[in-house]
């Protein structure tokens, strides 16, 4: 989870808007990402821009992804952010060590500038440098004496360096900025446990009549245990002794039906002896 000491909590609300759009909406050729460790380091990927209307060559910049960094301070938004190229880069407004001289980021800041702009900017600057406010001079001589070598140089450290790098993980930003967005509140939504706990504290405690009961049945073979299960107790009892009287009864009766058979055959046999006498 990020950590955001250094930044007040009305920044890291509109901060948080802000990256939730650039992961929804993102620039041409800019892809951001979060430091899950602290919120007030911005990640971007910007791809080289390719062939532009008025340099039929293109940049040379061109099929390689750089890497770059804004760090915020303490009150930003009203200083501007520090931008650094991770990237190994051959241009005249990055210097050695990747520090990124753009007045945006400088005399022209502005707090109503958003991270949006900032970056559209940076990357605007491979395709169009500013050799007069050249933080690498080899660069920026190179570009105003001889543009075709200074593109050779860039070239050869963009195939080098600018290698695609690995894709920030899908969905980062949003489930950050969620996390870390003022206004919601987790008092208004119950989770499923919570909701299962809030159940369970209004159920009725249990009857004693519907607790398990074991008869023990006796028979010819071994003893055996008849298990009542909780829901034959209460009505189900009474349903049961019921079944039995009337199982006794009808018992009863089939007796003396059978008695009365019998004793009928043998008044019968009577007869029939008398009669042969």
């Amino acid at each position: 989870m990020a950590t955001n000491e250094n930044l007040p909590p009305n920044v890291i609300k509109q901060l948080a808007k802000e990256l939730k759009n650039l992961d929804e909406s993102p620039p041409e050729g800019i892809k951001v990402g979060v430091n899950d460790d602290d919120f007030s380091i911005i990640f971007a990927d910007i791809e080289g821009p390719g062939i532009i209307l008025y340099l039929a060559a293109g940049t040379p910049y061109e099929n390689g992804v750089f890497r770059m960094k804004l760090l915020l301070s303490h009150d930003f938004p009203h200083s501007p952010p520090k931008g650094y190229f991770l990237t190994k880069i051959f241009h005249p407004n990055i210097a050695n060590n990747g520090e990124i001289c753009v007045n945006t980021l400088k005399k022209d800041w502005n707090p109503s500038l958003g991270l949006r702009h900032v970056l559209i900017v940076v990357r605007c600057l491979l395709i169009e440098p500013f050799p007069e406010s050249a933080l690498n001079e080899q660069a920026g001589k190179m570009l105003l004496e001889n543009y075709d070598e200074y593109a050779r140089h860039a070239r050869i450290y963009t195939g080098i360096h600018a290698k695609p790098k690995p894709k920030f993980k899908t969905g980062a930003i949003s489930e950050s900025t969620t996390a870390l967005n003022v206004d919601q509140t987790n008092t208004s939504v119950i989770n499923p446990e919570q909701k299962s706990t809030a159940t369970n504290a209004t159920l009725p405690l249990p009857s004693p009549l519907a607790t398990s009961t074991t008869a023990v049945a006796r028979g010819n073979g071994p003893e055996q245990a008849a298990v009542v299960r909780p829901s034959e107790t209460g009505v189900g009892e009474s349903t049961t002794a019921a079944a039995s009287a009337a199982s006794v009864v009808t018992q009863k009766k089939e007796g003396a039906l059978l008695k009365a058979q019998a004793e009928k055959k043998k008044i019968d046999a009577r007869k029939k002896s008398l009669k042969r006498l």
